[in-house]
């Protein structure tokens, strides 16, 4: 049986349910309104919240977070460290994001604080956080270090074909609109695609199985 469950709000942006030995890691919360669709996925599943990870803090990632962090409370909600001061709407820029563009994307904050705050190589159950930044400052990633499942938060998205945020993909644009520093996010696709995952789970569009020529094709194209 699979650990991953995929749940897509309008067949724009998922959210994903992991399994663990101690319940479940729900990763990203989709838009405002999907809770309910959430919650509803955890309950076929018989087991309780456990975590609640974030990629990073665009709205239409943490839209329903104020409402599935009411509905499981004793979950933990982890983020980048450097991400979680985007939940709060501080946005600041560090010394090596000066040449950054104030912001891109939409940053609505939600009322939840982190309970926990991650940095590249941490565990979150099965899940080894990796750095991806680009998309935003303090993008993460995460792989199932059990079957080699990478959730690629907006680095790389299925919709509308395999590609990079860091590339505009005319068939489905808005995650290139929404990329900070395109430099960055594509040296941070290439090191995903160096931990050779065995499937694609992207924020937008369906899961890919077995998506290394996939990715190196979206890679060449960014030239």
């Amino acid at each position: 049986m699979s650990n991953v469950t995929r749940i897509s709000r309008f067949g724009f942006v998922n959210a994903y349910i992991v399994r663990e030995e101690d319940g479940l890691t729900v990763i990203d919360t989709m838009l405002p309104g999907s809770a309910k669709k959430i919650l509803a996925a955890t309950a076929e599943l018989s087991a309780p919240i456990r975590r609640i990870a974030l990629t990073h803090a665009h709205g239409d990632h943490i839209g329903s977070l104020d409402a599935l962090a009411a509905a499981a409370p004793d979950a933990e909600v982890i983020i980048g460290e450097r991400e979680a001061r985007l939940l709060q709407k501080d946005f600041t820029m560090e010394a090596g994001e000066s040449g950054w563009p104030k912001r891109r994307g939409s940053f609505p904050g939600a009322s939840t604080r982190a309970t926990r705050t991650i940095l590249d190589g941490e565990r979150v159950g099965s899940l080894e956080a990796i750095a991806s930044p680009g998309h935003t400052p303090g993008h993460m990633a995460f792989l199932d270090t059990r079957d080699r499942t990478l959730f690629t938060g907006d680095v790389y998205s299925t919709l509308g074909g395999t590609a990079v945020s860091a590339k505009m993909n005319p068939r489905f644009p808005l995650i290139y609109m929404g990329t900070w520093n395109r430099p960055t996010d594509a040296a941070s696709a290439r090191r995903l695609r160096e931990r050779e995952p065995a499937r694609l789970a992207p924020g937008h569009g369906r899961i890919l199985e077995s998506p290394l020529a996939a990715m190196d094709a979206a890679l060449a194209r960014l030239g």
